[in-house]
């Protein structure tokens, strides 16, 4: 799996739009404070909008907001909604298998499930409410990765 500057950038303006709560922000100002060009940004906000994350305001101060809450994005699924699955090899996917020849018996194929479920496991615990709060810490040895939810 490799995020590509779609998934990227598609982060970037749901950050932006999160951290502007009920206010439609103008493709213009997206454009700036995430430094992506307002052509690329016209063709990622549309297909977040048919996906469900953001919805837009025609006219003079129109723009784009978030659809739904930040705590109902789930990272996970705009990745895989944007980039496609998560596994590395078709052969360890779970959403989009492919067979390989080399299947029976492989040894590589364990470590790509690994690779696919420590992803999705970071990644579909993860929403972009989290993000906005800063709640992901990085650390030592074997919990590599915790998210820090208020009880």
């Amino acid at each position: 799996m490799k995020v590509s500057s779609k998934g990227e950038y598609a982060l970037r303006a749901l950050l932006l739009l999160g951290n502007h709560p009920g206010k439609v922000l103008g493709i213009q100002e997206i454009s700036d404070k995430t430094m992506v060009s307002v052509h690329y940004l016209e063709q990622l906000l549309l297909q977040l909008k048919k996906l469900g994350y953001v919805t837009s305001k025609r006219g003079a101060k129109g723009g784009y907001m978030l659809h739904k809450g930040p705590e109902g994005i789930n990272i996970g699924e705009v990745i895989r909604d944007l980039e496609g699955p998560l596994s590395p090899m078709g052969c360890a996917s779970i959403t989009q298998y492919e067979p390989c020849p080399m299947e029976a018996g492989c040894q590589l194929k364990p470590l790509w499930s690994l690779v696919r479920d420590t992803i999705a496991f970071v990644l579909e615990r993860t929403t972009l409410e989290d993000l906005l709060q800063n709640r992901i810490n990085k650390l030592e040895g074997e919990d590599f990765v915790v998210i820090k939810r208020p009880s």
